[in-house]
């Protein structure tokens, strides 16, 4: 196969995958900068400080919950 035709070919299957997974991760209802807001001390929440959004209850179990046991 000729190089200029492997180059198209290449190209034009990146571009269908890139906007094929683009139009997918849009449909899937997912909003931007849900994974930056911590929820109930998920994915990413390991802070230490007062999450908005949860008792002082919820957020003392939490935070017990990385703390050390020795």
């Amino acid at each position: 196969m000729k190089p200029g035709v492997q180059i198209m070919v290449l190209l034009t299957t990146a571009l269908v995958c890139f906007f094929g997974g683009y139009t997918l991760s849009a449909r899937t209802g997912t909003e931007p900068g849900y994974f930056d807001a911590v929820e109930a001390a998920g994915y990413g929440g390991g802070g230490g400080e007062k999450v908005e959004g949860l008792s002082d209850e919820l957020n003392r179990f939490y935070q017990s919950l990385g703390e050390d046991e020795e």
